[in-house]
């Protein structure tokens, strides 16, 4: 049979959705939010919107499979072009915020890498705090990226191959150094496992109900991606059959892989001794947690302290390295790859400036607008007088939140895209009545999700994480408005 024809078979399928789903940093921060409290929110967001919701988009991709422009393409055909283009533009900011994230993190696994520990926090400079000169090394970085990235640099891209094979070897250093670690020990856990640690967590920032409730984002932050399977299912063996059992044997192993690894970092890490310090933050939390892995693995062997010490240098140096190398391959493909997607696909709602490609084949006026824009936002972050543990808890709450928020478009569509009657190659969901509940109810798990993500920093009075919080969409859905009403303007005048 030709290369061409071969199809995708149901445990290759599996295999290609854990590893574009499945996020080793997902853990750290889960049991640094919630301890072994996250397990039950990462198993409910499996159930309730990972399976549903990856079946949704399933038949989008499949029924729209021939359009350029991704989920706009959906959208516009459903729900109509208007709120398409304000929906896709927000997806499109998860991006950008995904941008203003890891831009500002980056430098922490550099840090890793070579001087064994998170030191961005000590990198005052003059008149600049800790806070101030990682923004402004994110700004840098942005530019040297757009930089090379508009001149179809696209080697550089390649490290990200060799950045995720060192993010699956970190599985595995875990697991083997957790397993002889519980071994060693006879079975000892360092964060007693007990009844409440399952429904209450350690974290006093999650001690309420509304900041527990919000951690469902995080959840579904987990399982965030999906909307790159939809466009598979025509290489799919048998899509109706292979497709849906695919998702829910890999729903199931994700959720189970999840829980698992998320109860073993107790074996080693004891939330009150190790993570309630002030320096401990949503950006260094897995290079500290591996780094006192390696320091545990030594003590639980009888290793005298400089050894232990050393293996915990070896191991953050390790992580340091690999979560190096993929974020810059990463980096090189989402500062490019989305913006073009979207700005392709609705090409005519743009200002020819934005839409033309250079010799490379790369939009790169719209990069360099898409550059400015991640700069200025960093600044406004970095430069709003926050320390590192909230300018990171603002990042990491602020990509939530936008990488969420799409979905509610993409879900409140599908029961009208079900009444359209397209010509459906893959269909998993026939009966209405059913559709409808299931759609209701992942809508209103994302949607008061967010609600509680919002609501919660207020709650506490922090109003600069509260702020940045929100503003994301509200901010990005006014753009894209503003955008659209000044293109179909123009469009009728041209008429």
């Amino acid at each position: 049979m030709n290369d061409k024809n071969k199809k995708i078979g149901l445990f290759s399928l599996i295999m290609m959705i854990f590893s574009s789903i499945f996020g080793f940093a997902n853990m750290p921060v889960a049991f640094l939010q919630m301890g072994y409290a996250s397990i039950i929110w990462y198993i409910f967001a499996a159930i309730f919107f990972f399976l549903p919701v990856s079946m949704m988009l399933a038949e989008y991709g499949s029924t729209f499979k021939d359009e350029q422009g991704g989920i706009y393409a959906w959208l516009s055909n459903t729900i109509g072009e208007k709120l398409a283009f304000i929906g896709t533009f927000i997806w499109l900011s998860s991006w950008i915020v995904w941008l203003i994230n890891i831009s500002s993190k980056v430098f922490i696994p550099f840090s890793a890498l070579l001087f064994g520990k998170d030191m961005t926090q000590t990198w005052a400079f003059g008149p600049f705090s800790a806070t101030q000169v990682v923004g402004i090394l994110a700004i840098l970085w942005i530019i040297f990226v757009t930089f090379f990235a508009s001149r179809g640099a696209d080697v550089i891209s390649k490290v990200s191959s060799i950045g995720g094979a060192f993010v699956t070897g970190m599985i595995f250093v875990f697991l083997i150094a957790t397993f002889i670690s519980l071994f060693a020990t006879h079975g000892h856990f360092e964060q007693p496992i007990t009844a409440s640690a399952f429904v209450k967590s350690p974290n006093p920032a999650f001690a309420n109900p509304v900041a527990t409730l919000s951690f469902v984002v995080y959840a579904i932050f987990a399982y965030a991606g999906m909307e790159s399977l939809g466009g598979m299912i025509d290489s799919i063996e048998e899509p109706e059959k292979t497709f849906p059992r695919g998702l829910l044997i890999s729903s199931i192993l994700i959720a189970v892989a999840y829980s698992f690894m998320i109860l073993l970092w107790g074996v080693s890490v004891n939330w009150k001794d190790v993570l309630s310090s002030d320096s401990v933050n949503l950006g260094n939390i897995t290079y500290i947690m591996m780094q006192h892995l390696g320091i545990y693995l030594g003590h639980s062997l009888g290793l005298s302290a400089s050894v232990s010490n050393l293996i915990g240098n070896i191991f953050i140096r390790f992580v340091g390295l690999g979560m190096f190398l993929a974020y810059v391959g990463s980096f090189f493909i989402l500062i490019y790859s989305p913006i073009k997607s979207f700005i392709l696909g609705s090409k005519h709602l743009w200002p020819e400036k934005m839409t033309k490609l250079n010799k490379h084949g790369i939009p790169e006026f719209a990069m360099w607008m898409q550059a400015l824009l991640v700069c200025i936002l960093i600044f406004l972050i970095s430069f709003g007088g926050g320390q590192a543990k909230s300018f990171y808890t603002i990042l990491t709450d602020m990509s939530n939140v936008s990488t969420s928020f799409p979905y509610l478009f993409l879900v409140g569509a599908f029961p009208i895209f079900k009444k359209k009657g397209f010509k459906q190659p893959f269909i998993a969901y026939k009966n209405h009545t059913w559709t409808k509940i299931i759609t209701y109810v992942c809508f209103l798990i994302i949607l008061f999700g967010i609600i509680f993500t919002c609501v919660d920093p207020f709650i506490q009075g922090d109003w600069v994480t509260g702020f940045w919080t929100v503003i994301g969409p509200i901010f990005f859905g006014s753009l894209a408005l503003g955008i659209y009403t000044r293109a179909t303007k123009k469009n009728k005048n041209k008429n």
